[in-house]
């Protein structure tokens, strides 16, 4: 129940954050998509190559030999109050494959909130007969095209999304924004490139509060919420890929992404008021295209010492993952780190990837 309150408040509390910041609008869409890039830590800008581009960089759509292409992944944080999940299919609009449709929706949901504002009768006494139930979910249906250049190392592609944020029956709000990536690719060697939020995404928030919920927040000393606009300011990524083969069936890919923001400072790697650094670092090992075994570093951050302020310690989350190909099946898995120092809590990432070939004609 506690820890159910405290996940409450804290989406809660992103909903209403323009009022206070906008720094850190739309958070559920920086967490990403997909066991494999989570394995390893989501350095995908250069690497991604199905369906999970259409979230880490549209431009890896083309790089899909299936004409049509399935894809789901589901995740439970904080003993399994948390729901994270993610839908997506894509289809080649030409026999070539240079030319690439995809489509997907992002779910973070907490369902069965109590909701005790009701708790106490006017006369003092506790009636747990008011105690209902609400949700407090985010959803972003996405929707990319990416096709290749005349030169064929190079592809380009566009991300559109339609953010929808809820709160029970308290406040909702309607968004929109797009991305744009591009990736080059020539032997072993992979390099790419994303806008995020080029559209500065909005959000239009409006709240519908009853007086007696007005008063329970003015007696609680809550700030009341109003409706307003939630801007997310852009940010852009730059990624790298290196393919080494190992012999003749083996294979290992160091990849690197450095996320890029100018909207104030940012505790990370590199931080400045003018402009932040945040690295993620990934590796993959590949066997004969049937097992990998990956691993990755990001989420860097200067931590005070509990004992001494007036020093700081680097910290990093350590992400680790595995995937299996069966026939036209992928099954990947990534266990994340995402607490912090001093309380570790690990998530459990599994999505599905299932590839159709193209129908047969009959012959003559």
């Amino acid at each position: 129940m506690q820890k159910q309150l405290l996940l409450v408040g804290l989406l809660f509390l992103s909903g209403i954050s323009p009022v206070l910041s906008q720094k850190y609008s739309n958070e559920f869409l920086a967490i990403g998509v997909g066991g494999r890039a989570h394995g390893m830590s989501g350095a995908q800008t250069a690497l991604a190559n199905d369906l999970t581009s259409i979230y880490w960089n549209a431009a890896g759509l083309t790089e899909i030999d299936a004409p049509l292409q399935l894809a789901a992944m589901h995740a439970e944080w904080f003993g399994g109050v948390g729901q994270y999940d993610f839908l997506s299919f894509g289809k080649s609009l030409n026999r070539d494959k240079k030319a690439y449709l995809a489509f997907s929706l992002i779910r973070l949901g907490i369902d069965q909130i109590p909701y005790t504002i009701n708790l106490v009768e006017p006369d003092g006494t506790i009636n747990y007969d008011n105690v209902s139930e609400f949700s407090a979910a985010d959803y972003a249906l996405m929707g990319s095209y990416a096709r290749k250049l005349r030169n064929p190392h190079l592809s380009i592609g566009g991300t559109v999304k339609v953010v929808r944020r809820v709160i029970g029956s308290i406040g909702s709000s309607w968004g929109f924004g797009a991305d744009l990536g591009m990736q080059y690719r020539k032997g072993n060697l992979m390099l790419g490139a994303q806008g995020r939020d080029l559209t500065t995404t909005f959000n239009a928030w409006s709240f519908n509060l009853t007086e007696k919920e007005k008063a329970v927040f003015d007696s609680t000393d809550n700030e009341i919420p109003v409706s307003n606009t939630e801007i997310t300011k852009p940010r852009f990524v730059l990624g790298g890929a290196y393919r080494v083969r190992l012999g003749e069936k083996t294979s290992l890919i160091p990849a690197i992404d450095l996320e890029w923001t100018t909207d104030g400072q940012r505790n990370v790697l590199i931080s400045s008021k003018s402009f932040n650094i945040d690295p993620r670092i990934g590796l993959e090992l590949d066997y004969n295209r049937f097992v990998q075994i990956r691993a990755g570093m990001g989420n860097f951050q200067r931590v005070k010492d509990d004992f001494n302020p007036d020093q700081e310690q680097l910290s990093f989350q350590p992400n680790f993952g595995v995937g299996l190909r069966l026939g036209r099946v992928q099954l990947d898995y990534a266990l994340t780190d995402i607490g912090n120092v001093s309380q570790v809590q690990y998530s459990h990432i599994f999505s599905v990837r299932l590839d159709f070939k193209e129908r047969r004609s009959a012959v003559q």
